[in-house]
């Protein structure tokens, strides 16, 4: 009996007008998986359909001109299902770059590309001579045959190895109290795991907890929160991001704005209650899965990825936090409850100058609208001891100005800051001949000026308030003015308690 592709070649129809052009049906690409045999070409970069030995009529789409990792993906079950997404989609072009695209890709590609004439006689053909029905959900069936697919059971030719690195093995999942994504120290087992499977919806967002792992410290949980691919695309066009793209060309200000705005960006504080007993988190480490940029995406979110089950399509942020028992025996699992807590995001403000005590900046908060008053109480400059640099072959800039100035209304130190507007000098090479070039060190980390500058509390009596101090960058050489920027921290969610057993 006739398979459904000798039925289709029978037809003798012009495939071409589909994306599916006969030609030799074997390929010289070097991507192109053993023991493949070529159903069709598009023409275009080299792409191309194939079956391939051992995996039955599979049809997989090729495409020599992708990135490491993304040459070969499966496009059908069969090639019944194949055509019947042809017919869905009307071209074979539409399939092919599934594995990159979201749900509204897909959609704009297949509107802003309608069938020609010529393409519509060959899908009638098609439909009528093989009694075919277009696929009803293309998208969701391509996604879903991917996203269970063990890409590992594909093999190549050794031209394909010269090629391409062979990609390291993702190691056996395990989760440890010592640990995060990316290994472990000690010799303690590993956690056991716990299914949780608890999904919730935060502020608009869905979220996810998978599992827990009891260890023998304490509990370990991972929160998961599902990103649509538009979001995060946006993100990345505004910014103008890329694997290449570093970061180092951004202000201090738009590092501030790209945090706040990172939508694969967890930054929460979790606390859980077992047994009636509260346990705060010792430690934690994140990690994503970013859709838009798949060669960035580290082993360890590939891992993760797998071994949830996560929908690749979309982006995924994990943050793993550590939880010591109370106790030093490992208390029984009855109940368990986990209470998520947004933490403040930095919002960059206006710049002011100020030099001498009494002196006033007033302002608007940006997210309440409450007018504030800033005085200036005391301003000096002062020079850091070298003792604190123990560097022998460098030298580090010493000067800085400080200054102390109260707030009215006043706010608190987690929702309000002064910082320079300028980072400090970088450290230099020394040198003792004249003519001796100076290299440029390392980025000076900021040992003074924290982002929340130390406080006092003023104890006389009279009610004034606190008195805020906040300290500049520092300089090789003594400056009279700084140019100040406020720095606000917002939160700008609710806490969560989810009930987990």
């Amino acid at each position: 009996m006739a398979t459904i592709y000798e039925k289709y070649l029978k037809l003798n129809i012009d495939g071409s007008r589909i994306g599916l052009e006969r030609g030799e049906s074997k390929s010289g690409y070097f991507c192109t998986p053993k023991g493949a045999k070529v159903i069709g070409w598009t023409g275009v970069n080299g792409i191309h359909y194939c079956f391939v030995r051992g995996f039955g009529e599979m049809v997989f789409a090729v495409s020599p001109a992708n990135t490491p990792g993304n040459y070969v993906h499966p496009a059908a079950r069969d090639f019944t299902d194949f055509l019947r997404l042809l017919l869905a989609c009307g071209d074979a072009a539409a399939l092919e770059q599934v594995y990159c695209w979201d749900q509204a890709q897909f959609d704009a590609f297949l509107r802003d590309n309608p069938l020609a004439a010529e393409q519509r006689a060959v899908l009638d053909a098609i439909r009528e001579k093989l009694l075919l029905a277009p696929m009803e959900q293309p998208f969701a069936y391509i996604k879903e045959l991917q996203a269970e697919f063990d890409y590992s059971r594909i093999k190549y030719t050794e031209d394909y190895y010269e090629w391409v690195p062979v990609e390291p093995k993702i190691p056996e999942w395990k989760v440890y109290f010592d640990g995060n994504f990316w290994g472990h120290h000690g010799r303690k087992r590993a956690g056991k795991e716990i299914s949780l499977d608890k999904r919730f919806v935060w502020n608009n967002e869905a979220w996810y907890i998978p599992a827990i792992y009891l260890c023998s410290k304490g509990l370990v949980m991972d929160f998961c929160v599902q990103v649509p691919t538009e979001r995060i695309r946006a993100f990345v066009d505004k910014w103008n991001l890329s694997i290449d793209n570093d970061g180092a060309d951004f202000t201090d200000e738009q590092q501030m704005q790209i945090d706040a705005e990172n939508p694969l960006a967890i930054n929460i504080n979790a606390k859980v209650v077992l047994n009636g007993t509260v346990l705060s988190a010792s430690h934690g480490c994140s990690v994503s899965w970013n859709p838009c940029l798949p060669e960035g995406n580290c082993l360890e979110a590939k891992s993760a990825s797998r071994h949830y089950g996560f929908d690749p399509a979309y982006g995924w942020a994990i943050q793993r936090s550590a939880f010591p028992w109370t106790k030093k025996r490992k208390p029984p699992l009855t109940t368990l409850s986990a209470t998520l807590m947004q933490e403040p995001v930095a919002m960059p403000g206006p710049h002011f100058h100020v030099s001498a005590p009494g002196e006033r900046i007033a302002f608007t908060h940006p997210t309440t609208g409450a007018r504030h008053t800033l005085t200036l109480q005391e301003y000096e400059r002062q020079e850091m001891s070298r003792k604190y640099f123990v560097s022998q072959n460098q030298e580090f800039p010493t000067h800085y100005i400080v200054m102390h100035y109260m707030l009215s209304p006043d706010l608190p130190d987690s929702a309000f800051a002064v910082t320079d507007s300028v980072r400090s000098d970088q450290p230099r090479q020394k040198h003792t001949h004249p003519h001796e070039p100076q290299a440029s060190g390392s980025v000076l980390i900021g040992i003074i000026g924290s982002a929340n500058g130390p406080t006092v509390i003023i104890s006389d009596g009279s009610g004034q308030g606190r008195l805020h101090a906040a300290c500049s960058a520092l300089h090789f050489e003594p400056v009279d003015e700084v140019e100040w920027r406020l720095v606000f921290y917002e939160k700008k969610r609710e806490d969560i308690t989810v009930e987990l057993i």
